[in-house]
């Protein structure tokens, strides 16, 4: 639990609080008022000017905490709510067509066309192949049809989940602003946009940097072949970041990836 400020400290305490109030008023002519007349301001106002000058780029909020002793956790989770932008909060999302010679606009709202960006796999051994997307704009439903614009291939939605660590809840559409995963998405990867063939448009993807190690793994015998090339191919799916390829003149395995302890971590997910 948070303890009291010890009696010496209280006026340092009262000194940085009035410095900071003063910076935030800066910001705000109403706050700016209150303070040169001497009136301490309502948190609520407060809060909206800190609001206002982060969404701006003017403020960056710094908070004290410790995740492994749970400290300061539930004051982070309050302070993203306050403080960070909503996704009406945020600018228009801007792509591009191969078909298009122009930028194509995406307001974040429900009732513009969909463009969603996946950003993750991941397989479940429940449910198979799960893809994370973030909607930027419209509405995802299951069961609709989508065109991936990046590989340029059409694909039906199956179930959408709200993810909660390792619980899931099924929900019937997602809409901008929000993450969830997707099932019955084969034909995806990581940094591919989803949309409709109506709107069709192409956000700005993500970029993975190269490996920079490589070993060569082998099975430990013949029968297992199969099932190793089947859980590379899966792991390189789920991270971009690691790459499988083999060796024409050896005809060795070769895997690549960010470092020894990233390869260390693959190799101990083989042996699940």
């Amino acid at each position: 639990a948070l303890e009291e400020i010890p009696e010496e400290l209280l006026p340092q305490a009262h000194q940085a609080k009035q410095e900071m109030i003063e910076r935030i008023s800066e910001q705000d002519d109403h706050l700016m008022e209150q303070f040169l007349n001497g009136e301490t301001p309502a948190r609520e106002n407060v809060v909206r000017a800190i609001r206002m000058a982060t969404i701006k780029g003017r403020f960056i909020p710094v908070l004290c905490g410790a995740a492994s002793k749970n400290k300061g956790v539930r004051r982070l989770l309050d302070a993203i709510v306050d403080y960070l932008p909503s996704p009406s909060d945020l600018p228009p999302v801007i792509g591009a067509y191969r078909k298009e010679n122009k930028d194509i606009v995406r307001n974040p709202s429900d009732d513009a066309p969909l463009a969603a960006l996946a950003f993750k796999v991941q397989t479940d051994k429940h449910i198979g192949k799960l893809t994370y997307v973030r909607v930027y704009s419209g509405v995802l439903k299951a069961g609709q049809f989508v065109l991936n614009s990046s590989g340029q291939k059409k694909q039906r939605v199956g179930r959408l989940f709200e993810m909660h660590a390792n619980h899931r809840q099924a929900v019937e559409e997602m809409h901008t602003g929000e993450v969830g995963a997707v099932v019955g998405l084969r034909d995806t990867r990581t940094g591919d946009t989803l949309c409709t063939s109506e709107h069709p448009i192409v956000l700005e993807s993500i970029e993975f940097p190269s490996p920079v190690i490589g070993v060569s793994v082998a099975p430990t015998s013949g029968e297992d072949r199969d099932k190793l090339a089947k859980a590379l191919h899966r792991l390189a799916e789920e991270d971009p970041t690691f790459v499988v390829r083999s060796n024409i003149e050896t005809g060795e395995v070769i895997i690549s990836g960010m470092g020894e302890l990233h390869l260390e971590i693959i190799i101990d997910r083989l042996y699940r």
